[in-house]
């Protein structure tokens, strides 16, 4: 890790259950709660830990922060270390998916499995674009218009006709939101690229991907489970991106599969 890292930051948490450790990771402009809709589901047979990233959700950003990815990986691992975990389920969404699959390629005794929700192992041209269009559209055009762009980004079209409620949410959120943690990892994500190291994974390891997602193509998920070993991919069809959201049902279906393999496989394997 870069000498010049930021000292990790203590992570604001929810944790609920019991029984074999799941982390969540959130992404970028996100928080914990972005996993409410999955929690019920996986907290009835896991401990399930979601944390606010630093600068996102309850969490401070430090001053001297750059929200880089050594930055987010060690206060995740810092988090872990103070939870006594030596290793988890490891879940990411989004620019989670990205933090959780760089955890999971420096650390790999630290990771039980890895699940990649909407994640890619690169920061493409695509997801540059979107995130250069959210600053642009804040800047010049003001919180309604951001978050009018956020839903049409985010969200399958008739999902959100039939949660309209998550519009006016997001338009009065966004009004009081500080994005200054959000545009610098969103900055830090553009040179992500770790498509030179994931055939190196060795845990069991899951895509779950949205046929018509606006952020993240689901391409990605394809390029990933053939170049991971043994990796599994599912793809939600009528889905944007905010599958936590969207489909909770499938995605804790898809998670607790994963991990009960993981569990399985290690307990067979022995210590």
């Amino acid at each position: 890790m870069a000498s010049n890292v930021a000292p990790p930051v203590e992570l604001s948490f929810r944790e609920e259950g019991a029984g074999a450790p799941i982390l969540l990771l959130h992404g970028l402009a996100g928080d914990r709660l972005v996993w409410n809709a999955v929690f019920p589901g996986l907290s009835a047979a896991f401990r399930v830990i979601a944390p606010d990233l630093r600068g996102h959700g309850e969490t401070p950003y430090p001053s001297g922060s750059s929200e880089t990815m050594d930055e987010l990986e060690a206060d995740v691992l810092a988090l872990l270390d103070r939870l006594n975990l030596p290793a988890v389920h490891l879940v990411g969404f989004s620019a989670g998916a990205f933090l959780a699959l760089r955890i999971a390629l420096d650390h790999p005794e630290r990771s039980r499995s890895l699940t990649l929700v909407s994640g890619a192992a690169y920061c493409d041209a695509h997801q540059k674009a979107v995130m250069e269009r959210w600053w642009t559209t804040y800047d010049q055009d003001g919180p309604d218009a951001f978050a009018l762009r956020l839903l049409k980004d985010l969200y399958y079209p008739d999902w959100i006709e039939a949660h309209l409620e998550v519009a006016d949410v997001l338009r009065e959120a966004v009004v009081h939101w500080d994005f200054t943690a959000a545009r610098a990892w969103g900055q830090a994500l553009t040179a992500f690229d770790e498509k030179n190291r994931i055939a190196a994974l060795r845990i069991p390891t899951l895509m779950v991907q949205a046929m018509d997602d606006g952020v993240v193509d689901a391409s990605h998920g394809r390029i990933l489970r053939q170049t991971i070993p043994g990796a599994q991919i599912r793809i939600l069809p009528q889905t944007g991106h905010m599958i936590p959201s969207e489909r909770p049902t499938e995605l804790v279906e898809s998670i607790v599969a994963l991990v009960q393999k993981a569990e399985s496989n290690s307990a067979v394997a022995g210590p």
